[in-house]
């Protein structure tokens, strides 16, 4: 699989695809409504993609970038074959990848400067979007969104978008070499493993699912295919505290109300974490929660 993700212009973004439906997708593009391809890396690299532009009985228009506006360069490009072996050879990171095309400048400008925040509101903001990034749920969108919004109050907002947009990405690619560095499967990977084979085997499991436990017992239900015995999930605020360093705490229960079901289902998630190499700490009673006290928090970005 490319550590890509892969927007259409008619259907959601795709993730983790093969050389092969990557290939697919460059062919099949064309028609109306389905005219581009815009493929970013995973993590995302703020400023960096490939993209194709193509109608039928036109050209393949290909541009990529890496960074600046000034890095912004597109080619025309004959057929699909060549733009799927180009792309593919983007995505491995392959060195010369695009020595043997005639690129030139797409003429994009420049930004305008951003104003510098405040050292104090600055410092507010940064600490917040830590946060967020320690959680590893965030992408460079739905965090910018964050730390604009973070310190309004009223009419005040103290923090533009594009003063936001400048500092998530700065801490947004120290985040990306942070975790370079990390070897191995972390334990949000492995609650991750726990949770597709819980969902695989009839239960809704969702990670950081809405805001708080009263929300997620009330929405999970529609989460879910609508023959599922039961579900788990943790919510935004257990999210962060994992990133914090104060452990997991797991909902469970049987859709159909009885503490027999929700106890059945709370051993069927204790016995996936466990096989996923977590140590989860249960009483057996319906009535408690699952927690997961000893968490190594290191959830990498995938945005």
């Amino acid at each position: 699989m490319l550590d890509i993700k892969v927007a259409t212009e008619n259907q959601h973004p795709r993730t983790r695809v093969s050389e092969e439906t990557l290939s697919t997708l460059v062919h099949r593009i064309g028609g109306p409504k389905d005219r581009f391809l815009v493929v970013q890396r995973i993590p995302d690299i703020p400023g960096t993609f490939i993209q194709v532009w193509h109608e039928e009985g036109g050209p393949y228009e290909l541009e990529h970038r890496t960074g600046p506006a000034s890095s912004h360069v597109r080619a025309v490009v004959d057929g699909p074959e060549r733009v799927a072996d180009l792309m593919t050879r983007w995505a491995r990171q392959e060195p010369g990848w695009d020595g043997d095309t005639a690129w030139e400048s797409a003429g994009m400008p420049e930004p305008d400067p951003v104003p510098e925040l405040p050292a104090e509101i600055r410092e507010q903001v940064e600490t917040r979007v830590r946060e967020l990034l320690r959680g590893g749920y965030g992408t460079v969108e739905t965090l910018t969104e964050a730390a604009e919004d973070y310190l309004v109050e009223g009419e005040v907002r103290p923090v533009t978008r594009a003063q936001a947009r400048e500092l998530v990405e700065r801490l947004w690619l120290e985040r990306v070499a942070e975790q370079r560095l990390w070897e191995g499967e972390t334990d949000p990977e492995r609650l991750e493993r726990a949770f597709a084979a819980l969902d695989r085997d009839g239960l809704t499991a969702r990670e950081h699912f809405t805001c708080c436990r009263s929300c997620g017992m009330s929405e999970i239900g529609a989460a879910g295919r609508e023959d599922a015995r039961g579900f788990v999930f943790f919510h935004f605020q257990g999210t962060e505290s994992a990133a914090a360093g104060h452990g997991l705490t797991l909902y469970y229960g049987g859709f159909d109300g009885s503490a027999e079901t929700t106890a059945a289902v709370g051993r069927e998630v204790v016995a996936a974490l466990e096989e996923a190499g977590l140590t989860a700490d249960w009483d057996g009673s319906p009535d408690s929660a699952i927690e997961l006290p000893g968490l190594d928090w290191r959830k990498r970005l995938v945005g």
